[in-house]
């Protein structure tokens, strides 16, 4: 416990460092921002100590990857492994951190206000924007972080970004980040991160796709989630 408490605070330090030496290459080297993120994305996963086991495959022509949200690895991992310009739906508060906030800005991501009506009618610009630069559309439709062990109802700003676009929604199941690092408790280990590409949808309107995304992305989770647990009653 100590041994993982002492790696949580030498994490906080290097990725204040890290992110902050990112920030500053993407503002000097703009055009070549998504090829600094995805440098800082390999070496995290380096320094993180992270092991990937991936099922199934990323979809080369979805337009928006949708993925069930515990941690700050989630955003790591597909910085890593997505091989475009992936265009991030952030919330504001994230955007107005002092100096870290430019994680965002830099790279010209879609943040959005949440409760706000104007906000969501500059969602659906920004996003059509993105989407026009063949920047595919990354977002946690929970809405904020869970524990990892069972997924928030999804909110609705994905559902009309992805109708409003007639998009190609592919979603993704992330497994055991929150065990690689827990900000709320500062533990961090190494460990195996399992990632689940599920079949991609074509965003209709009037049919129940996003609920049935819903639906087989939760179901998936806690199969896995239950497996986990199976294999460590055997294991102990």
């Amino acid at each position: 416990m100590i041994f993982s408490k002492i790696r949580a605070i030498f994490t906080i330090i290097q990725m204040a460092i890290t992110v902050t030496i990112t920030i500053i290459l993407m503002y000097l080297f703009n055009k070549h921002n998504r090829v600094i993120r995805r440098a800082w994305g390999r070496l995290q996963m380096t320094l993180l100590g992270i092991t990937l086991e991936i099922e199934g495959e990323l979809d080369p022509n979805a337009t928006m990857q949708i993925m069930n949200h515990q941690s700050v690895i989630d955003i790591i991992i597909f910085e890593y492994l997505h091989p475009k310009n992936i265009a991030w739906v952030a919330k504001k508060e994230i955007a107005d951190l002092p100096w870290f906030g430019h994680i965002l800005k830099a790279p010209d991501m879609i943040i959005i206000e949440r409760e706000s009506k104007s906000s969501l009618m500059k969602l659906i610009k920004d996003t059509k924007k993105r989407l026009d630069d063949n920047r595919p559309i990354a977002i946690f439709p929970e809405g904020t972080r869970s524990n990892g062990k069972k997924m928030r109802k999804f909110k609705a700003g994905a559902k009309l970004i992805a109708e409003k676009n007639n998009l190609i929604v592919q979603p993704v199941v992330i497994i055991g980040t929150r065990d690689i690092l827990d900000s709320q408790k500062l533990l961090q280990k190494s460990g195996v991160v399992k990632i689940i590409y599920l079949p991609s949808v074509e965003a209709v309107r009037k049919t129940p796709w996003y609920e049935e995304i819903e639906e087989n992305m939760r179901k998936v989770l806690e199969k896995e989630i239950r497996n986990e647990r199976r294999c460590n009653l055997v294991g102990n």
